[in-house]
């Protein structure tokens, strides 16, 4: 049986309060950012910063504040790109992994706490949904792309051209598709 709208309406009340909260705490935490710039890098050794920049949509020069930081810190290491002098690169070091290793035990002890109620099932359940959700996403937005970038015409609206409703006796205008 296919959701109502209301249902729809309280998991969207749901998903934007939760997120609020997660949004708000993250705002709050010191750690936050730091965490987010190490978490980008995991998986992107030799990094630039502006492509850590746009892997976190923030400003590149927020990324260059937390890069100095972290590399003071000695859990980045900033070196010169070989192939273009002008720019560096960001990798972690050991101690930059021993790091995001603790401030994700922090995270995922927190999220403990707020599922101690719960069966097993039920937090299983809740990530297989997740998960779906995600995924059901990102499939919707790229449906969504494809049928913007279609004419008009492929979904039966009538065109300038054809002298649908509204347009009778006005000027054909030529478009590029």
């Amino acid at each position: 049986m296919k959701p109502t709208r209301a249902d729809v309406e309280q998991m969207v009340v749901a998903l934007f309060t939760v997120n609020a909260g997660l949004d708000r705490a993250r705002r709050q935490s010191p750690g936050a950012g730091r965490l987010s710039v190490l978490q980008a890098l995991l998986g992107r050794e030799g990094a630039h910063p502006s492509d850590l920049a746009e892997a976190l949509q923030v400003s590149p020069s927020l990324v260059t504040r937390h890069v100095q930081a972290l590399e003071g810190e000695g859990l980045v290491e900033v070196a010169q790109d070989p192939a273009d002098h002008r720019s560096c690169r960001v990798s972690l070091t050991a101690r930059g992994h021993g790091e995001l290793r603790r401030l994700q035990e922090v995270g995922v002890a927190r999220f403990e706490a707020f599922v101690a109620g719960w069966d097993a099932a039920d937090v299983v359940a809740f990530t297989r949904l997740l998960e779906r959700l995600e995924i059901d996403k990102h499939a919707a937005a790229e449906q969504e792309r494809r049928r913007s970038r279609r004419p008009r015409w492929a979904d039966g609206e009538p065109s300038r051209r054809s002298g649908g409703s509204g347009d009778r006796g006005a000027p054909v205008e030529e478009r590029a598709l």
